[in-house]
């Protein structure tokens, strides 16, 4: 941990486990630092970086104030999977922000990752620890497949647990706003806040010239390499048609896998079919998302046939994610 945050201080990068998805982490307050995220990652330079703290006091040296529905949702959530955007303070530098007067920041509940935020100084800059675009990885075995020769550590905390990134709630305007669902979801905000709009991106309806506010909200994220299809509709319905496709693609001799609940898995005639998880067991499925996308590059697979899993806590999350990640390739069956 001493070398991790030395490392940091340095103006140097670090992979770091969260109880959502490893953060590929550098000096929030370093605009160099920024920089370099920015280019072993490959992403675009106003997409903001979330500022991560292990300690609530660390919020006012960063953001010029915290309304009362903030120091609320900081009560009942943080440490936790909650990342709130503030107007930032003049010590946050733009490059971290994506040119914003604004600054998303987030207190994991990963014991690991907040002793490493003491250590390297109490502000990390930290993205999901994956090249742009690619599925977010959830073990450190996928940071290594992303980043190597990119990052001189990567800090090993064993599997995410929830496994996709932390919700992103907006509290600079003149009501709150979801920017990115996550394990945190409407209802549970909604609980704290009162009203609470949602951002239009989160339904894919999103202007190319927007500058983002939140990581997530512009670019194509998650993608595998085949393309990557969601089936709507009735279960049985949705399980017939995707075995249409499948056959259709194995006829031309093409690889093709579905993604399938514990539930539904036996009713696919697929020679490739992951299990994500059970329609029961919600955090089973955002669990194992990312890592059954990546799983697919394994296979070489060329197309992907998913169910959609609208569950009733993560479903918007879960789907926020899917969308993204086929490109808003929605199949009605």
């Amino acid at each position: 941990m001493e070398l991790a945050g030395q490392i940091i201080r340095d103006g140097g990068l670090v992979a770091m486990p969260t109880e959502t998805v490893y953060g590929l982490a550098g000096d929030a307050l370093n605009p160099e630092s920024s920089k370099k995220i920015y280019a072993a990652k490959g992403r675009p330079s106003d997409n903001p970086l979330i500022v991560h703290i292990a300690d609530i006091e660390a919020i006012d040296k960063i953001v010029s104030d915290v309304p009362k529905g903030a120091r609320e949702l900081a009560a009942k959530y943080w440490p936790g999977p909650l990342t709130m955007v503030f107007h930032k303070s003049d010590i946050v530098p733009l490059t971290t922000t994506g040119g914003l007067e604004t600054v998303a920041v987030r207190m994991p509940s990963n014991e690991i990752a907040r002793e490493f935020i003491r250590a390297a100084g109490g502000y990390i800059a930290a993205p999901s620890a994956n090249k742009s675009g690619r599925p977010s990885c959830t073990t450190a075995e996928h940071v290594f497949n992303d980043m190597n020769g990119e990052i001189p550590l990567i800090i090993d905390g064993g599997a995410g647990g929830i496994g996709i990134e932390s919700t992103i709630v907006d509290l600079t305007g003149d009501k709150p706003c979801l920017l990115r669902p996550g394990a945190i979801n409407l209802d549970m905000l909604k609980e704290v806040l009162g009203e609470v709009e949602v951002d239009p991106s989160i339904g894919g309806v999103e202007s190319p010239d927007a500058h983002p506010k939140a990581p997530g909200m512009k670019y194509k994220h998650y993608a595998p390499a085949g393309e990557l299809y969601i089936v709507e509709g009735d279960m049985q319905a949705v399980c017939d048609k995707i075995n249409l496709l499948v056959e259709d693609h194995e006829k031309r001799g093409e690889t093709v896998a579905v993604i399938a609940s514990n539930e539904t898995k036996s009713k696919y005639r697929c020679k490739i079919v992951r299990d994500i998880g059970s329609r029961s067991d919600e955090i089973s499925i955002s669990h194992n998302l990312f890592a059954i996308l990546r799983e697919m590059d394994d296979a070489k697979v060329s197309t992907i046939y998913t169910e959609a899993f609208d569950t009733p806590i993560l479903g918007m999350a879960i789907m926020n994610r899917l969308i993204r990640a086929a490109g808003h390739k929605i199949i009605k069956a």
